[in-house]
């Protein structure tokens, strides 16, 4: 198990230390290819939690944690109801999903990550019916949040800041991303092969490379969301159908709206209406500024 473990993290590094840069260089880097290698990170991810049958935290197996009478670490398996009672400060991962149905309150406090350079997820999910409520703060992880073939999730009044990616969801189905802040990743939420979700009323600002990013990911909904400070504000890719694009202010990013590099709209049935916005690909998509 150790072996396999080492490999996937191993391929995972390889993966995503390309992208990894300071700001600067950011903005210079090619956006497709960024989108590309955003893929790899979502399946590479994928198959480093889908691969492991045990948890293990520094080589050790943890035990999970049934309610919020126990006390709470880095690297716990959580089941039940767990409210925090104090910051979390992880060298490795965070909190790990263990069961149907769990609930974590952040209850003001924060998970602290190692930093991006670290291939580490601030919570792991899994299992279905999952909610995370804040108030609360999730920062310095790969993925803030990592959802991954699980159905009925929620995260509401959560900040996600200073992550690689804020919420990261691949495979999962009926998702509601609400109300939260993210601010300062490389991208707010990023979904991957994923349907019917509700990311509605989030704050994002200064996620460098976008807002929104979805993929390969069908009738969703995305919105009235702020969403400023990034190279593209809300992008579908080709592969994104059937979705609803309404009702966000979308201002101060270099391109605002953006269906799969320019394709119209109608070509994969995504519907865009009542956005405020300067600029879109293709253009027309922005209601006004």
């Amino acid at each position: 198990m150790r072996v396999k473990e080492r490999r996937y993290q191993n391929a995972f590094d390889q993966r995503t230390k390309h992208f990894i840069e300071p700001d600067s260089k950011i903005s210079k880097m090619n956006l497709k290819s960024l989108f590309s290698a955003l893929v790899t990170v979502l399946i590479a991810i994928a198959l480093f939690i889908s691969q492991s049958s045990a948890i293990r935290v520094q080589g050790q197996e943890v035990e999970t944690i049934p309610d919020q009478r126990q006390q709470v670490s880095c690297g716990s398996v959580i089941t039940g109801t767990v409210t925090l009672s104090g910051n979390l400060n992880c060298n490795h991962d965070g909190l790990i999903i263990g069961e149907d149905s769990t609930t974590i309150n952040l209850n003001g406090f924060q998970i602290r990550g190692p930093g991006i350079d670290n291939s580490k997820i601030g919570i792991a999910v899994s299992e279905d019916n999952v909610k995370i409520v804040g108030p609360g703060v999730i920062s310095g992880f790969q993925a803030g949040i990592l959802v991954t073939g699980a159905n009925g999730f929620s995260v509401s009044s959560v900040v996600l800041q200073n992550n690689e990616v804020g919420i990261l969801l691949t495979g999962a189905d009926s998702l509601s991303v609400e109300e939260n802040n993210l601010k300062n990743n490389l991208v707010g939420v990023t979904a991957h092969s994923s349907n019917s979700l509700d990311i509605s009323d989030n704050l994002m600002t200064k996620n460098a490379l976008a807002g929104v990013l979805l993929l390969n990911t069908d009738e969703s909904s995305v919105s009235s969301n702020n969403i400023q400070g990034s190279q593209k504000g809300i992008f579908l890719d080709s592969q994104s159908a059937e979705n609803t694009v309404q009702m966000n202010i979308v201002r101060y990013n270099i391109v605002g709206l953006d269906n799969a590099n320019g394709l119209a709209p109608v070509s994969n049935k995504n519907t865009f209406s009542t956005n405020l916005c300067g600029t879109s690909s293709p253009s027309g998509l922005c209601t006004g500024n």
